[in-house]
C-alpha cells in the first residue's frame, strides 16, 4: 500500500542518489552491515536489470589537521566495517585528481556510486508484480486489528474529520498473515494504528530537512566530493547525476518532531544560499557568486536528535517487540536507498523463519 498518489515521490526521491560504500556507520550496526552488503546487492541488480548507475568514486576531503584526524578516524572505521578499498591521499595527490579542489588531506573511496533512483524503484516494483504483488495508491492504513492468523486491515485515503463519514464509506478491508511497516517519514503513525502494538516498543521520531542547490554550469568534478561530517548529517557535499550536473546538499535544518509526513514543506529555502556557498567554498573556493540556485529538499526520519549520538536503523520483528506478524521500520535515513536490497533480505528473513 501506498497512500500518496505514486510510488516513491518521499525520502526514496528526495535525497543524494549516492550508493554509498559503508564508511560512516559504527561498527556492528545495521546501517554498516547492510550498507556494505546493499552496495555490492545494488551494484548487481542494477547491472542485471539495466538500471542506470555510475560507479564514480568519491573523495572525502579534510582541511586542517582536526579534519585529517576525523579522516584518519573513518578509514579505521570503514576497515572494521569490511571496507578495504580506501586510499589515503596527500592534498597534492587529491588535486592531481581533481584540480578544482582544495584540501590538505582526503580518502578515496572508490567503490562508491550514483544512481538513478526513479529507474530503480520501477525495475523494483517490475519485479514485485512479476510475483504476484500489487500496488495500491491512495491507501493509507487506518487501522489494523490482530486476528488468529494475522490482521485485519482497514485501508482507504487520508482525510480531514469533517470527511470522515465519507471516508468509511470509501474504505476497504483485507486480510493479511504479515505487515511489513515500511512507511518512512509515517512508521511511527502506522504503528500506532496497529490495535494492540506495543506503544513502547515505538521508538520517538525526529525530523530532519535537507535542502539542495544545484549549479548550472558542468562541475569540474568528476567524482563525489564529501567534507567531514557534521551534527545530523555528513555535510554539504558535491554529487553529481548521471548527466554529470552538479548539485550541493543537503544541510540539517531541525522540524517539528511531531509533524505529519503530508504536511512537511518542501520548500527550498533561498536564504540558505550564503551558508551553502560558504560551506562548497571549503574544498571548491573557485564556485563563482550566483553560480547555485535552489532545487529541491528531502526530510529523513531520524531515531536521534540534535547534539545526540546517530541512531541505528530499527528492524524490528516479533522477536523484539513480542506482537505477532509484524516487521516494524523505523528510522530508515541514509544510507537507506543503498542499503535496500539488504534490508529486503533481512526483512524477508524474518518473515520466512515463521
Amino acid at each position: 500500500m501506498e497512500q500518496a498518489a505514486y510510488y516513491g515521490t518521499g525520502a526514496s526521491s528526495r535525497n543524494s542518489e549516492v550508493i554509498h560504500a559503508g564508511l560512516h556507520g559504527e561498527p556492528g550496526s545495521l546501517k554498516a552491515s547492510l550498507c556494505v552488503r546493499g552496495k555490492h546487492l545494488l551494484y548487481a541488480f542494477c547491472a542485471h536489470h539495466g538500471v542506470a548507475y555510475q560507479r564514480c568514486g568519491k573523495l572525502l576531503v579534510a582541511n586542517g589537521p582536526a579534519e585529517e584526524a576525523q579522516l584518519h578516524s573513518l578509514q579505521v572505521r570503514a576497515r572494521h566495517n569490511g571496507v578495504d578499498d580506501l586510499v589515503w591521499l596527500t592534498g597534492a595527490e587529491a588535486r592531481a585528481m581533481e584540480p578544482a579542489l582544495v584540501c590538505t588531506a582526503a580518502l578515496l573511496s572508490p567503490s562508491s556510486g550514483i544512481v538513478d533512483s526513479h529507474a530503480l524503484m520501477t525495475a523494483l516494483l517490475a519485479g514485485a508484480e512479476s510475483h504476484g504483488a500489487l500496488l495500491a495508491c491512495h491507501g493509507a492504513l487506518l487501522r489494523a486489528e490482530p486476528t488468529q492468523n494475522g490482521w485485519h486491515v482497514q485501508v482507504g485515503e487520508r482525510v480531514t474529520a469533517a470527511l470522515k463519514d465519507d471516508a468509511e464509506a470509501r474504505a476497504f478491508t483485507l486480510q493479511a498473515r504479515w505487515l511489513v511497516n515500511a512507511a518512512g517519514l509515517d512508521a511511527q503513525a502506522v504503528a500506532g494504528a496497529m490495535h494492540g502494538f506495543p506503544p513502547a516498543a515505538i521508538p520517538r521520531r525526529y525530523v530532519a530537512k535537507g535542502h539542495y542547490f544545484s549549479l548550472a554550469a558542468k562541475a569540474p568534478f568528476t567524482r563525489l566530493i564529501y567534507p567531514t561530517p557534521e551534527d545530523g548529517g555528513l555535510g554539504v557535499h558535491l554529487t553529481l547525476d548521471l548527466g554529470g550536473q552538479a548539485r550541493f546538499g543537503p544541510d540539517v535544518e531541525w522540524l517539528d518532531s511531531s509533524a505529519r509526513a503530508d504536511r512537511l514543506d518542501y520548500d527550498v529555502d533561498a536564504s540558505r544560499l550564503p551558508a551553502f556557498e560558504a560551506a562548497v567554498r571549503r574544498y571548491w573556493p573557485g564556485l563563482a557568486p550566483g553560480a547555485l540556485s535552489p532545487a529541491y529538499c528531502g526530510v529523513r526520519s531520524k531515531l536521534s536528535g540534535p547534539g545526540q549520538p546517530a541512531a541505528d536503523f530499527r528492524i524490528d520483528g516479533p522477536a523484539a517487540h513480542g506482537c505477532a506478524g509484524v516487521v516494524q521500520l523505523f528510522g530508515i535515513e541514509s544510507p537507506g536507498l543503498t542499503a535496500c536490497l539488504a534490508i529486503a533480505e533481512k526483512v524477508a528473513d524474518i518473515v520466512t523463519a515463521d
